[in-house]
């Protein structure tokens, strides 16, 4: 199992940037973390979870939602084992609970974008932009 803690959440004006970090420790089936894929989704007040970025722990390889390309950058630190989503340009909609996940699992882009590919999830931590 592994374990997720995000931080970096708070509120911050439009067209401001926030830095989100995942911490992640833990590992199943004596598997290193080179094997996982992670992701960070959000949820915004009465929304479904949605993705938003997701990175390859081996090779740093990166896919982003259309709705944050461009604004958001998601990197891995493999030494601190963090997580990191850089989110320049806030937008109002950017409003929500961000959750780092994991997974083990391999698949497609559009497979690594589902909630139902990740097997670990962090806590979450709020992000609010005031317009």
């Amino acid at each position: 199992q592994v374990q997720l803690v995000e931080s970096g959440g708070g509120l911050v004006q439009a067209g401001g940037s926030l830095r989100l970090s995942c911490a992640a420790s833990g590992r199943a089936s004596g598997r290193t973390f080179s094997t996982y894929t992670m992701a960070w989704f959000r949820q915004a007040p009465g929304k479904e979870r949605e993705f938003v970025a997701n990175v390859r722990w081996r090779d740093g390889t990166t896919f982003y939602a259309d709705s944050v390309k461009g604004r958001f950058k998601i990197s891995r630190d493999t030494v601190k084992k963090t997580v990191g989503l850089q989110m320049n340009s806030l937008k109002p909609e950017d409003t929500a609970v961000y959750y780092c996940a994991s997974t083990e699992a391999w698949g497609s882009e559009q497979t690594l974008a589902l909630e139902s590919s990740y097997e670990s999830w962090g806590q979450g931590t709020q992000v609010t932009v005031s317009s």
